[in-house]
């Protein structure tokens, strides 16, 4: 198996990782890690109201030409200026928000304690001290990936660990080997002849998993073997963390550009995205590679996610989204979802209380998966991140806005853009040149990759020594010049589709 290459740091050129295998980082004696090392070490040894003082002038510092570039181009702006102008203005002022919000006011919940807590956190219920995990799986003909995915699983250092293997009808030998694994590892595997799909075959296993916390991921990941307790650790630290995503890099970085470009394209979208969501407890995707539950926060909804539906038909996607749109909104759609399942089990069984859960993320719980080597398979899963986004959309926007104006801001904003790019990619790339106005276009791509630019510095911030951050610019400009176009097309084809992903 090739090596789990998150970054050329991780493993030394040359050499290869065996199944099951985690690469660990070798020592850093490069400048750019020794004084990154020692500007760490100096702020965890600062008193945590000083620490957090001193970050945010130090994120602040780092924003402040971009801040200064916007502060004069508002300026310049004239009365009546187009909408696209300030449109650019707009996304610009936001990407900055989002890297001061995911650097000045993040903190990894699995290391130390969140500046932010929810309201009454003191009534949430405490985790035992080590509680009992439950780690599952669903697998459908994953016959090349899910040995080093299962002994990765089995390699976890996460006292009380019970592992669950879901195998939703393969038919390209996955079962003979998982059933080799069971009796060596002595892991639990639940055999289906029909498949089901894959949030189906989960709470199969969930039916007949006893952990305090659940813990999911996806057949094609590494999971690093400290990664699990890390998660529930901030769970036993955190009392009213419903939900914690890990942090989530490309297995096959090295193969070609476009896994490249995926992966720091990943890694942004955990440490900037996801922390600065982390920052106000509102993470609204826990990503299916490493996602931690609270059995409270979720058992009573399994039913509901299992069987959900939208635009009159079962809906087979949305498996992360979803089920962390679940934990998010309970307070205001929970007593709803368990009413129209009331007969199931998993509500009957303990009907738990609908509390105002918080959503984080951990930055030091590593996992990795294999991203797609080939554009159609790229595509095809864009594609179903697209309709997952759409989905999301008519639930988590429906009460996102009672989380309170940082999160709102964060959730809407995104939503707004994303729904906005196919046509502002077809004013400026389509209609600016036949119109005769193809400075517009050049402004609009420069544009782009600015704002790429800036993602890339970030992740060269978080990866000292790694000059992957060259690529983020280039994948900029792939999400807005390709990307863009797969909403309206993932909308026109939402009933359509299976969960199994496309070879690689």
């Amino acid at each position: 198996m090739t090596a789990p290459a998150s970054t050329r740091s991780l493993v030394p050129e040359g050499e290869d990782v065996g199944p099951g295998d985690v690469p660990a980082p070798p020592p850093r004696t490069s400048a750019p890690h020794r004084l990154t090392d020692r500007l760490r070490g100096a702020l965890d040894a600062l008193p945590p109201a000083e620490r957090a003082g001193v970050v945010r002038l130090l994120t602040l510092a780092a924003l402040l030409p971009v801040l200064l570039l916007i502060a004069r181009r508002t300026a310049q702006l004239p009365y009546g200026a187009s909408l696209l102008t300030v449109y650019g203005l707009t996304v610009l002022s936001g990407t900055a928000c989002l890297l001061y919000a995911a650097y000045a006011r993040y903190d990894d919940p699995a290391v130390r304690t969140m500046r932010h807590r929810a309201p009454h956190h003191a009534a949430f219920p405490a985790l035992p001290a080590r509680p009992r995990v439950s780690f599952l799986l669903a697998v459908k003909d994953e016959a090349g990936n899910i040995e080093a995915c299962v002994r990765s699983m089995a390699a976890s250092d996460c006292p009380g660990l019970q592992i669950i293997v879901v195998d939703d009808g393969s038919r390209d030998g996955t079962g003979d080997i998982l059933d080799g694994l069971a009796d060596e590892l002595g892991i639990t595997v639940i055999r289906l002849e029909q498949n089901v799909g894959k949030k189906a075959a989960l709470v199969r296993g969930c039916a007949v998993a006893d952990g305090d916390v659940l813990v999911f991921t996806d057949s094609d990941c590494v999971i690093a073997p400290d990664a699990v307790r890390l998660c529930v650790e901030a769970m036993v630290r955190h009392p009213d963390l419903g939900a914690v995503s890990g942090h989530c890099r490309a297995l096959n970085a090295r193969t070609n550009l476009l896994t490249r470009l995926q992966d720091v394209w990943y890694d942004g979208q955990f440490r900037v995205a996801k922390a600065a969501e982390s920052a106000f407890g509102s993470v609204t995707c826990v990503s299916g590679p490493l996602a931690a539950f609270r059995r409270e926060a979720v058992v009573n909804y399994l039913p509901a996610w299992a069987g959900d539906r939208f635009a009159g038909a079962p809906f087979r996607f949305a498996t992360d989204r979803q089920l962390t749109g679940y934990v998010l909104g309970q307070r205001w759609r929970g007593a709803a979802l368990k009413r129209r399942h009331a007969d199931s089990p998993f509500v009957t069984e303990h009907d738990h209380p609908e509390r105002r859960w918080q959503v984080g993320y951990s930055h030091a719980a590593r996992v990795w998966t294999n991203v797609p080597a080939r554009w159609r398979p790229f595509l095809h899963q864009q594609v179903r991140w697209k309709k997952s986004f759409v989905r999301s959309l008519f639930f988590t926007g429906g009460f996102m806005w009672r989380r309170g104006p940082a999160p709102a801001l964060l959730y809407y904003g995104h939503a707004l853009w994303v729904l906005a790019a196919p046509a502002l990619v077809f004013w400026h790339l389509v209609c600016a040149p036949l119109g005769q106005t193809a400075g517009l276009t050049l402004l609009y791509l420069c544009g782009v990759l600015l704002k790429g630019v800036l993602w890339g510095l970030a992740y060269r911030l978080g990866n000292p020594g790694d000059r992957g951050w060259r690529h983020r610019p280039l994948m900029s400009l792939l999400c807005c010049c390709v990307l863009a176009w797969l909403l309206p097309y993932a909308v026109l084809t939402l009933r359509r589709g299976i969960w199994t992903r496309s070879p690689a």
